[in-house]
């Protein structure tokens, strides 16, 4: 799927020549974030694709607006909209990761996101995966179907931090008694059947080559990957949820802890800060507007995970 150049690797069906160029040293006060929709098992009208509101929540509570990404877009709509926001995030659900709406949306803007960057345009465009999102990323850059069951369906766990932590971007910032709540609390909800297990890791190159791996945990027989940053760009993942700690309640194992809702908060404001370092705008305010998170409204629903969901058509 990608081909592989040294340690990092280029897309092979993406053309960005045309875009607008966006300086790493310039500041974004307004960032808009992408949200990719994904599939709803029961399909209805007006009810085709869903975001959770937990993820929109957390983007907004670090100073981020939200776009919704529609798997029903066409590859010209997908890339008209990858050159007005200003990073893309790949959330957690029960989509297929080899072949669905969710999966071709998700391809199309990691290459764009790589291929910016690797074309030296000095195009800073973040993306992010949790859960499902995580998989994907991990999957569309090792080209190979990679997952192993795990027993971690439902359980809150420390994280072990690895040898990369030193130098990473992402826990650069946070305080050493959070850095410490990470470390011995089970702070990090994982809802998760499968995962990329250490020995998958150590044998795929192109994952070797592409991430560091931030952290591990285990089911307590299997060691899997749980917190990984790109050598070279900014694409970061998490195999757990750093959403729900604040905003979701439906289940006895999402933590509520002040550790966990502080983690969450130093979690969202890192992500949005590397947005920030991008300065892709609509073409319009008009254009902007409408395609704001604001536009819908988010159901209560007594009959899923989730606290509130979007729907789209």
């Amino acid at each position: 799927m990608f081909e592989l150049l040294g340690r990092q690797t280029f897309p092979l069906c993406v053309c960005f020549l045309l875009l607008p160029l966006s300086s790493s040293t310039e500041t974004n006060n307004r960032p808009i974030i992408g949200v990719l929709a994904q599939e709803v098992s029961t399909p209805g009208p007006g009810r085709n694709s869903y975001i959770a509101a937990s993820y929109v929540k957390y983007l907004e509570s670090a100073g981020a607006r939200v776009v919704p990404v529609k798997i029903n877009q066409s590859a010209e709509e997908h890339k008209t909209l990858f050159s007005s926001i200003n990073g893309v995030l790949f959330p957690g659900g029960a989509a297929s990761i080899y072949s669905s709406g969710y999966q071709r949306a998700a391809q199309f803007f990691l290459e764009a996101a790589i291929e910016v960057k690797a074309n030296k345009k000095d195009n800073y465009f973040p993306v992010w995966g949790t859960c499902l999102g995580f998989e994907e990323i991990l999957y569309l850059i090792s080209g190979e179907q990679i997952l192993s069951r795990t027993n971690t369906s439902g359980v809150a766990l420390p994280l072990n931090f690895t040898d990369e932590l030193n130098g990473s971007r992402l826990f650069k910032e946070f305080p050493d008694k959070l850095m410490e709540a990470l470390s011995s609390e089970p702070i990090t909800e994982n809802s998760h059947k499968w995962s990329v297990t250490m020995s998958t890791y150590d044998s795929n190159d192109k994952l070797k080559r592409f991430f560091k791996v931030l952290s591990t945990n285990t089911d307590g027989r299997t060691e899997f990957v749980s917190t990984v940053e790109a050598y070279d760009y900014p694409i970061y993942g998490t195999q757990w949820h750093p959403e729900k700690n604040p905003f979701e309640w439906r289940k006895s194992y999402y933590p509520h802890s002040p550790s966990a809702v502080r983690m969450t908060f130093y979690m969202a404001q890192f992500f949005v800060n590397e947005a920030r370092r991008n300065v892709h705008k609509f073409a319009s305010q008009e254009d902007e507007t409408s395609q704001l998170i604001y536009n819908y409204t988010p159901v209560s629903t007594n009959t899923s995970i989730f606290e509130q969901i979007y729907y789209f058509d």
